[in-house]
């Protein structure tokens, strides 16, 4: 089997240099798929330009589309072949995630602030953040966003050779007197690379409805 990464940015270029996947398949670029009619798993950690005809090719091929970006197209569009969401692909993450999702709604109602740190450069949406923030009863406009590296370094102590690449989100809880924080921080690029190799493990033993999945489906039926 082949394993399509689509996309030229700093995620697809870790996902090609950095994913072990087995010696179950073979990890390529879009750009140099097969052009064989073969099953194949694509995951698509583009901006997007290439929507449309990776659509196709999964329609064609019965192929299983892993979509890493947050807002994307295909969250809409009608689907003829299995399609994967991703908010998130480090796995402690993604349990951390379904726990909120599973209890938030027991903190609605109490005092609540998210905040969310990753490197300058990102700039789409923060969908782990977003995601958390729909598990608390609140909205994106109540995500606290940081990118500033001087705030990063002294107040969230992110460590200096992490600033270029990290992921930080703190959620405090308070009523009166009592308050409650929950953190996570991710740093480097290692965790996303054997986060997405164990969806694809995940995905490649199965034979998945012509739906859209969230990850949470794989989380919550003990497959990650």
């Amino acid at each position: 089997m082949q394993i399509i990464i689509a996309g030229t940015g700093k995620l697809a270029t870790e996902l090609l240099q950095s994913m072990r996947v087995g010696a179950f398949a073979k990890v390529v670029p879009w750009a140099n798929r097969s052009n064989e009619a073969t099953k194949s798993i694509v995951v698509h950690a583009g901006s997007g330009r290439e929507l449309e005809a990776i659509a196709g090719y999964c329609k064609s091929t019965r192929s299983t589309l892993i979509e890493l970006a947050t807002g994307s197209e295909i969250e809409s569009m009608p689907v003829a072949f299995p399609v994967v969401l991703c908010p998130n692909t480090n796995i402690l993450m993604l349990k951390f995630m379904a726990m909120l999702e599973q209890c938030g709604k027991m903190f609605y109602g109490h005092d609540i602030k998210i905040i969310e740190s990753h490197q300058a450069s990102k700039t789409s949406v923060p969908g782990t953040a977003v995601n958390i923030a729909h598990s608390l009863g609140m909205s994106r406009t109540d995500i606290q966003s940081v990118r500033d590296t001087s705030t990063q370094r002294r107040q969230l102590e992110i460590p200096e050779a992490d600033i270029d690449r990290h992921a930080f989100h703190q959620i405090l809880i308070n009523e009166g007197n009592c308050s409650v924080k929950l953190e996570t921080r991710v740093y480097g690029d290692a965790p996303y690379a054997e986060g997405v190799a164990k969806i694809i493990e995940a995905v490649s033993g199965r034979e998945l409805e012509n739906r859209r999945h969230s990850i949470m489906e794989f989380v919550k039926n003990g497959w990650l």
